[in-house]
């Protein structure tokens, strides 16, 4: 990929006191965040890490295998606020429930947002391997925040028969707001708003 703005390359500064492990993989999580898989090549990944190329290759055999293990390592860094959980325990009724499930899935994501470029890039650009790897390292996310809506579907406040399905539409409305709004800004899309039709949807 020749030709790359020098503002377009992930900040190097406090990588030389890290390994050349962690040096390939911090370089490679911000250069698939920017560019995505496809928009970046092992070359450029190596110079913002700071080694050579075949250095790279002793630790990831493949581009695919680099990426996979960022993927990993954004994934394993997405934890969920305890007290946005108590905030959802304590809701009255369930569209409350469901809006403050949204908050926490979209403080959770928004707050890491080279992990939410990622998710984007990888949904598109890597579908095969990607369905898996986010069910195995989401799915206790999925799973924790599902048990919360469940009384509220139980009672019939929320019009959803299963909770799980109901929290990944919540994930999907996240990570495809930044291209929607890129796209509808004339609209005045929010993610707010996007929220708040979808708390209708579902709430009695």
């Amino acid at each position: 990929m020749a030709g790359r703005r020098e503002s377009d390359m992930p900040e190097t500064k406090g990588l030389a006191r890290l390994g050349a492990g962690e040096r390939i993989l911090a370089a490679a999580m911000s250069l698939f965040a920017l560019h995505g898989y496809n928009g970046v090549s092992t070359r450029e990944i190596a110079s913002a890490a700071q080694v050579n190329e075949v250095t790279i290759f002793r630790h990831y055999p493949r581009k695919h295998d680099l990426y996979l293990a960022v993927m990993k390592s954004g994934l394993k860094q997405l934890h969920l606020r305890g007290d946005l959980l108590t905030g959802i325990a304590e809701a009255h009724d369930g569209q409350t429930a469901l809006a403050r499930t949204s908050e926490l899935i979209a403080k959770t994501l928004m707050e890491k947002p080279e992990i939410l470029r990622l998710l984007q890039f990888s949904a598109l650009e890597l579908s095969v391997d990607f369905d898996p790897l986010v069910r195995r390292h989401l799915s206790e996310f999925v799973e924790v925040v599902a048990r919360y809506l469940e009384p509220w579907i139980k009672k019939g406040e929320l019009r959803c028969t299963n909770s799980k399905t109901l929290v990944f539409t919540l994930i999907a409305i996240v990570t495809s707001y930044s291209s929607l709004q890129r796209i509808f800004l004339a609209e005045g899309l929010g993610l707010d708003g996007m929220f708040e039709a979808c708390a209708n949807f579902y709430s009695n």
